[in-house]
Formats: C-alpha cells, sequence, structure tokens
C-alpha cells in the first residue's frame, strides 16, 4: 500500500488512475470545477506515491459509500480465458467524463454492466483488450458533443453498435462480427452531435508481440530451408556435373580404344597383305 512506501516514486499509469477517480467524483458532483482542477493538478504534480494519497482519500468509489484509498499496486496477471475473465460484480466506476480534457480506461481493470460515458470538447479512449467484464453483455453509452471516443476490443468480442449521430456518427465496422463462444457482448449505444464514437479490433501489445515473434521465426524458418534447398541443389549439380564428366571421359576412353582396335586391324590387314604380296613375288621358302 501506498501509506507503506509512500516515498516509492508514482508511474503515468498511477497518476492516471487518480485522475480517473478525479473525474467520476466531478460527474457524481462531489466536487466541484474549481476542486476538480486543483486536485487534477496536483495529480500531475505528483511525484511518489505519498503525495497521490491525500488526493482521493476523502472520495469515495463508484457506488460505495466507505471512502477507499485508491490502488496503486500493479495487479497479479491472470488467465486470458474468457471464462476466467467474466467475474461479476459491480466492476470498475461506470462514469466517465472528458470536459475540455480526456479520459482513459485501459489495462488491468472491470468493465461494469454499464459505463456512461460523456465527453464535451474533449475525447476519451476505452480499451477493453486486457480488462475484465462483470457481465457476459455490457454496454457503453457514449454521448460525444463535438468531441470524440475510442473503443477498442479484443479479437473474439461480439459488438453491437446502437448509436445515434447527428453531424456525427458511430463506428459500424464491427458491428454484427461474430464473437467467440463464451466471449462478452459489448454494446455501443448514445448519441454523437459534431462528434464521433470509433470502435476498432486490435490484438494486446503481448499478443502483437507474439505475433511478431512466430513470424520472424517462420521468416527464419523459411530462410533455413530455402539455404537446406539451396545447398542441396547445389550438391545435387555438383553430383549431377560429376557423373557427366565422369560419362564424359567413360565415352572418350571408349572412344579411343575403338579407334585403338581399328587402328590395330588395319595395321594387321596391312601386314596380312604385306606378306601376302612377298610370298607371290618371291614365292614360299
Amino acid at each position: 500500500m501506498t501509506d507503506d512506501a509512500p516515498e516509492l516514486r508514482a508511474s503515468d499509469a498511477d497518476r492516471e488512475r487518480v485522475a480517473e477517480v478525479l473525474r467520476d467524483a466531478l460527474a457524481e458532483g462531489r466536487l466541484d470545477m474549481e476542486e476538480f482542477e486543483e486536485r487534477l493538478e496536483a495529480t500531475y504534480k505528483a511525484r511518489t506515491y505519498g503525495e497521490l494519497t491525500p488526493i482521493t482519500r476523502d472520495l469515495p468509489g463508484a457506488g460505495v459509500t466507505a471512502p477507499p484509498v485508491v490502488s496503486l499496486s500493479k495487479e497479479v496477471p491472470r488467465s486470458g480465458s474468457w471464462a476466467g475473465r467474466v467475474v461479476g460484480g459491480e466492476g470498475s466506476s461506470s462514469w466517465a467524463v472528458a470536459i475540455l480534457s480526456g479520459f482513459q480506461r485501459k489495462g488491468r481493470w472491470t468493465m461494469p454492466k454499464r459505463l456512461s460515458c460523456f465527453a464535451f470538447w474533449g475525447g476519451g479512449e476505452i480499451d477493453l483488450r486486457e480488462a475484465d467484464f462483470a457481465d457476459h453483455e455490457v454496454e457503453i453509452n457514449c454521448v460525444a458533443i463535438m468531441g470524440g471516443m475510442q473503443i477498442i476490443v479484443p479479437p473474439g468480442v461480439e459488438v453491437v453498435v446502437r448509436g445515434l449521430g447527428i453531424m456525427g456518427g458511430f463506428d459500424q465496422r464491427e458491428d454484427g462480427v461474430r464473437g467467440e463462444p463464451g466471449a462478452p457482448r459489448v454494446i455501443v449505444s448514445g448519441f454523437a452531435f459534431w462528434g464521433g464514437v470509433g470502435v476498432e479490433r486490435k490484438v494486446t501489445r503481448a499478443e502483437r508481440q507474439r505475433l511478431k515473434e512466430e513470424r520472424r521465426q517462420e521468416k527464419l524458418d523459411r530462410k533455413a530451408t530455402m539455404k537446406e534447398l539451396q545447398e542441396s541443389f547445389r550438391d545435387d549439380a555438383h553430383e549431377a556435373h560429376r557423373e557427366m564428366l565422369d560419362a564424359h571421359l567413360d565415352m572418350r576412353r571408349r572412344r579411343h580404344e575403338e579407334r585403338w582396335e581399328r587402328h590395330e586391324e588395319r595395321r594387321e590387314r596391312h601386314e596380312e597383305r604385306r606378306e601376302r604380296r612377298r610370298r607371290d613375288r618371291y614365292g614360299d621358302h
């Protein structure tokens, strides 16, 4: 906990988690705009856990009355199966507000059954790639007025888009894509006026790195296979060349032997003719 080690340095993700709680408190009326701006400025100036902890000590979480301290600890990785990611419960904060600013929901968090998002001259990002889900069917209600929101879902999740856009729009590219068995269903609803809500499907950074490593390994395997084929081809070509050379030498040797045999036969016939002429001239003595 932060009280045990207030001197530890806080990360950007830690400051962003505190900023999310402040935005929720502003949307619920627990903070006025002046208090919100003061605490938000203090949040982004904070360098240690000890400086971050008092900022939200008097603020409750969504749906509870006890004032919890925002957890800045990192969670233990859990199983990536869909059965292990539908965890039930209330989920994380059910509100996300961006007024002349922005909000993010990303990393390890729990998507509630209904998340209401509002952006006015601002923007927000809702990343579900590493999130848990409070139910098998969840809804993200987006109201974007001269602002925009981006919703990122992992492969396998079914997406249903029901939003209405006036001089704006809702991204329909992922609408109706069949999901995997046991995967959650994400409904995107709401209203966009001079704004837009985008929906895209991406793999996680770890999965992208794994796929990249697989492609790199496949490329190395193809290179190794090609090298083996080339070496085998060279060996076969050398062997074929040696066989052709040996055959050529054998053919030349046989021709030489045949010419020598014909020469010997001509020489013997010539000797026989000379012998016959000698006998005819001088008689057989």
